[in-house]
């Protein structure tokens, strides 16, 4: 039946279906209101079916339109989307990926602009979030995670590890002579409970109770340091343009390990030339950090 489709005659209809009304459904479709009316009612004849019913001031559509109209909306914007992407030319793959917003600042964004030089017809969107991510749900390409790459759905791909350690501003730093001066400070807190005693553990210092503002990113709580003259405990490889600039301070070699960033997608996704893309070129620039 396809080589029979009524595609003027579907427009039509989903056109005023949107509208409920064959006059505004004329002005989208750049044709009369009568041409749009005489679309319908072939539509109608064709299927054996009344799609609206004409009411005195308007239409409305009946369980047969009702029916049709979202199956129709989506195809449409389906075709839509998919013809956007030959614009100037060129066709212009989308890849979709979630990513910790810490890592999405303070390393992904840096290097974007290798990948667009790269790989100039790959449309990237990207979306930030704290860890919590539902690939599926979401439609999204690929996530960037932290962690230790124990998420059984996924493929997962290690980047580099990412050690956390006390950050702090210089006027904090210059009254820490030894790691037990932090108990004079104010410790940010992350919602991951045990990485100050991760970090005590690894200083070989003896843990206390620790009462400072809990953030659900590295990303507000170095902020928060920043601004409030106060310790934050995050991945220094994630603030080296603010380590670099004197922002910050490192003050203790000491580090804890809690795990690193990694690339995952769904398991039953099939990869894209778009996705392979993107996965080798993060791989290439995780492996000269890593150098």
């Amino acid at each position: 039946m396809r080589n029979r489709l009524p595609l003027n005659a579907l427009r039509a209809f989903e056109s005023s279906a949107r509208h409920l009304n064959f006059t505004r459904a004329g002005l989208e479709l750049s044709v009369t209101q009568a041409a749009v009316s005489q679309q319908v009612r072939m539509l109608e004849e064709q299927l054996g079916i009344v799609l609206f019913k004409r009411l005195p001031r308007g239409l409305d559509l009946t369980e047969e339109g009702q029916a049709l109209l979202p199956v129709l909306t989506e195809s449409f914007d389906r075709i839509e989307s998919i013809l956007q992407q030959f614009e100037g030319g060129h066709f212009h793959e989308v890849l979709t990926i979630a990513v910790v917003g810490t890592f999405a600042v303070g390393w992904l964004m840096p290097r974007l602009a290798s990948f667009r030089e790269a790989h100039p017809f790959i449309d990237l969107r990207i979306l930030t979030n704290n860890n919590l991510v539902n690939l599926s749900a979401d439609g999204m390409d690929f996530a960037i995670r932290f962690g230790e790459g124990l998420w059984p759905a996924t493929c997962n791909i290690k980047l580099f590890d990412a050690p956390l350690t006390v950050l702090c501003p210089p006027s904090v730093a210059v009254r820490l002579r030894s790691p037990e001066d932090l108990k004079n400070e104010l410790l940010m807190r992350s919602y991951r409970k045990d990485e100050w005693e991760r970090w005590f553990a690894a200083a070989q210092i003896a843990p206390w109770r620790i009462n400072g503002p809990v953030f659900d990113a590295s990303r507000l709580m170095v902020e928060g340091a920043i601004n409030c003259g106060g310790v934050a405990l995050a991945p220094a490889s994630m603030f080296a343009r603010e380590l670099q600039g004197g922002l910050l301070v490192r003050p203790f070699a000491a580090e804890a390990n809690l795990g690193g960033y990694w690339l995952t997608r769904l398991k039953s996704r099939a990869m894209t030339p778009a996705m392979k893309a993107f996965e080798g070129w993060l791989q290439q620039q995780a492996r000269q950090e890593q150098a």
